[in-house]
């Protein structure tokens, strides 16, 4: 249903009698905050928008959660009513509406959640740990360079360039083997040097 249908069709709409009962009710809602007036308010109206807004697309739930949402709406802001301006049912099934378009923005670009674990950056290391990080680095760098000139070219492919000993035995001219034997060999030396400094 187009939301050009603002309101509901004419036999739902509050008329003559029940229009002047509402009226005075919302007058007690807005000057006392009368409970019982409001109570009537919600009996007459919730059926009414429930069926409403389920005539404008929503499920029977949401549909109820909205007309429960409209009803705190009409308690917390009946002083803005004005009856020269509308009847008490236009105004309220405006409301409906406008909640009704609100709730399909939502579905179609939904509330970013701030504390969505994907959203939060993560937590800056310790500087004990980034020290650390860095001597290891640093231990790694000097272990690397006392390699074979052949075995850092090969770690430095398969590790730092992350391709795989297929692609560097047919770039290098290589026999597969050899590139593994070579790099098994390295990080052998890599070992060492690391455990030496430690």
């Amino acid at each position: 249903m187009a939301f050009h249908e603002v309101m509901p069709e004419p036999a739902t709409k509050a008329r003559g009698a029940d229009a002047l009962r509402l009226e005075g009710h919302m007058a007690a809602i807005a000057r006392d905050r009368d409970r019982a007036a409001f109570i009537e308010v919600f009996r007459y109206f919730a059926p009414r928008l429930k069926a409403y807004l389920m005539r404008l697309g929503s499920a029977p739930q949401e549909a109820e959660e909205l007309m429960q949402e409209v009803l705190i709406i009409v308690w917390q802001r009946a002083e803005t009513f004005d009856a020269k301006q509308a009847s008490v049912s236009t105004w309220i099934f405006t409301i409906a509406r406008n909640k009704r378009i609100d709730a399909l923005r939502r579905e179609r670009r939904p509330e970013i959640d701030p504390n969505d674990p994907a959203l939060v950056p993560a937590a800056e290391p310790a500087a004990d740990d980034t020290l650390a990080t860095l001597q290891q680095n640093a231990r790694l760098r000097e272990a690397i360079e006392v390699l074979p000139p052949e075995q850092i070219e090969l770690v430095r492919m398969a590790y730092f360039e992350d391709k795989a000993h297929v692609a560097i035995a047919e770039e290098k001219n290589l026999p597969l083997g050899t590139v593994k034997s070579r790099l098994r060999l390295a990080l052998g030396h890599l070992r060492k040097a690391l455990k030496e400094t430690t």
